[in-house]
């Protein structure tokens, strides 16, 4: 999501050809971690940043994928080898959805229960 609005030429051609032909959805979780990033100050963006994410759901039509209790429990399994608990909930988002992942973290590029692009 943040490459997508802030760094696209970062992205494969095969990350944007998905963003560009598939419908899209996030998880919930994601939002926070990008006003984690804005707020850390390692992300600059002109707008506040709730007016940011508003504008990157609207121009790609997000669909919010929020934490359910599958997501929650799918979230701690032992596939699971790093503590990051923003990643694991967005890697069983995937999975509970039976989506494919666009991210640019490694690990979560390792994990076998999901097809992660980049």
């Amino acid at each position: 999501m943040i490459h997508d609005a802030l760094a696209p030429a970062r992205l494969s051609r095969r990350a944007k050809r998905l963003l560009d032909t598939q419908p899209l959805a996030c998880s919930d979780i994601s939002l926070w971690e990008v006003g984690m990033l804005v707020s850390k100050g390692r992300v600059a963006v002109e707008a506040h940043t709730e007016q940011f994410l508003e504008d990157i759901i609207r121009a790609r039509n997000l669909r919010v994928l929020t934490i359910t209790p599958r997501i929650a429990a799918l979230a701690q399994s032992p596939e699971f080898s790093h503590a990051d608990p923003a990643d694991r909930i967005i890697a069983a988002t995937a999975i509970a959805h039976r989506a494919r992942l666009l991210s640019a973290d490694a690990r979560l590029r390792r994990l076998a229960s999901v097809e992660v692009v980049w």
